[in-house]
């Protein structure tokens, strides 16, 4: 436990400070290597690469059919039940969020319009490793069919077996995914970027990913011409605010829920109560012992904080400095602060709002801002799948109307050519 008003200020940046990430340099360089082998041999590359790192020796990427049908036929019915209920909450709420189109006359004779249309081509990368995550493909499948994506790609690792969990599958189909490779890692993330034989180039790039997949996407983006992605990332985080009236259990077991992530994530805990924090540390350890994941839980535990502060006003402004991935609140009256809470790509609401209700079937987009990024950038949404474009249209009034101030300042700028374009059209109106 650590006391936040006896720490300096630098003692409390380093308290709140992320686990370290991998050597960026070496990183950097090998996955800059693995997408110019995507780049020269394509297909290739990514059969090669399946083959070192996955451990599987392909003959095709993509998944056929037959073969989704064939896994998705092994799925228990309380299996589907789940999600498909998943499903139509994130759907209902992602429906909510789509944006009017704009039209207004910002002058007499001057139309301006501001259009929303979908991506042309998204590409969705879905995690392997330790765990399968159907519901990433939620998450990121269904704000894509909302928003009316033409063109889905889903790319993921496949098992040893050479094939995807039969739950992936069957979230792709509810949401009309049917282009599915077997391609993980920064591969994976080049050849949506690139293009290959089998998968052709798209628009933009989604989904979480570990170091490689992260530093892929940051790369791809600086490809003149390449693909956006939907946001920055680091590993997955937690905070935890709560006063002597939470739960311990409760506390503990969100806490918990975000460390069995991998070994670097990340869980705090901040409070004004010492009770309360000697009661959760004591609740994690006996939880912890339960835990399938035990040992991945209890290495990111390392990683983890109890801090204490001098009452609730505080715990927020050591929040905010924090800017969590997660935020969940277990105080009294936790809504009354929300307006307070500046810096979250997430929040839960009191003692029955897990962060795992946001992770899988509340609604809401469990694709958000990690690493500090909540300070600047927003939880995942329609509007990322969807593109602003404008359109003006002046009649000839609305050019009288405007045209002398518009070569006024193309003159003030020294661009006789946009001076000359409207000059050009008010004489031919004399």
């Amino acid at each position: 436990m650590q006391n936040w008003n006896q720490l300096t200020s630098q003692e409390q940046v380093s308290l709140l400070a992320r686990p370290a990430l991998a050597d960026n340099q070496s990183l950097s360089q090998a996955v800059a290597a693995i997408i110019e082998q995507v780049a020269e041999h394509a297909d290739d590359a990514l059969i090669d690469l399946a083959k070192r790192f996955d451990g599987v020796e392909l003959t095709e990427l993509r998944l056929s059919k037959a073969a989704i049908e064939q896994a998705i036929a092994t799925l228990s019915n309380e299996r589907k039940a789940a999600i498909e209920l998943a499903y139509q909450n994130i759907r209902t709420f992602h429906q909510a969020q789509r944006p009017q189109d704009v039209r207004i006359e910002t002058s007499p004779g001057v139309i301006c319009e501001l259009k929303h249309q979908a991506i042309a081509a998204v590409g969705l990368y879905i995690p392997g490793g330790t765990a399968p995550l159907p519901s990433t493909v939620l998450m990121l499948g269904t704000t894509a069919q909302v928003a009316g994506c033409p063109r889905k790609v889903l790319c993921s690792p496949p098992n040893k077996q050479g094939v995807l969990a039969a739950e992936i599958l069957y979230a792709a189909t509810l949401c009309d995914i049917d282009e599915i490779y077997l391609c993980g890692g920064a591969q994976a993330i080049a050849a949506m970027a690139l293009g290959t034989q089998s998968i052709a180039r798209v628009d933009k790039i989604f989904g979480p990913g570990n170091s490689y997949v992260t530093e892929a996407k940051q790369q791809v983006s600086r490809i003149p011409g390449g693909p956006a992605i939907d946001m920055p990332a680091g590993p997955s985080e937690v905070l935890v605010i709560a006063d002597q009236s939470a739960n311990p259990d409760f506390v503990a077991s969100d806490l918990l829920s975000q460390a069995e992530h991998g070994i670097d994530s990340q869980a705090v805990l901040v409070s004004d109560s010492v009770d309360l924090i000697t009661a959760v540390k004591q609740a994690v350890e006996q939880q912890l012992s339960r835990l399938g994941r035990a040992e991945i839980a209890r290495q990111s535990m390392q990683h983890g904080r109890y801090i204490l502060t001098q009452d609730i006003a505080e715990a927020v402004e050591v929040s905010n400095q924090y800017g969590p991935e997660h935020l969940i609140l277990q105080m009294n009256n936790p809504r009354s602060w929300l307006d307070k809470l500046t810096n979250a790509g997430s929040i839960f609401v009191g003692p029955w709002s897990p962060e795992s209700a946001g992770d899988y079937a509340s609604g809401t987009n469990h694709v958000l801002p990690t690493y500090g990024y909540a300070r600047n950038t927003s939880s995942l949404g329609l509007l990322d799948f969807l593109r602003r474009y404008t359109v003006q249209e002046l009649s000839q009034e609305g050019l009288r109307q405007i045209g002398p101030a518009i070569m006024t300042l193309a003159d003030a700028e020294g661009l006789d050519a946009h001076k000359q374009a409207v000059a050009l059209r008010l004489d031919a109106l004399k």
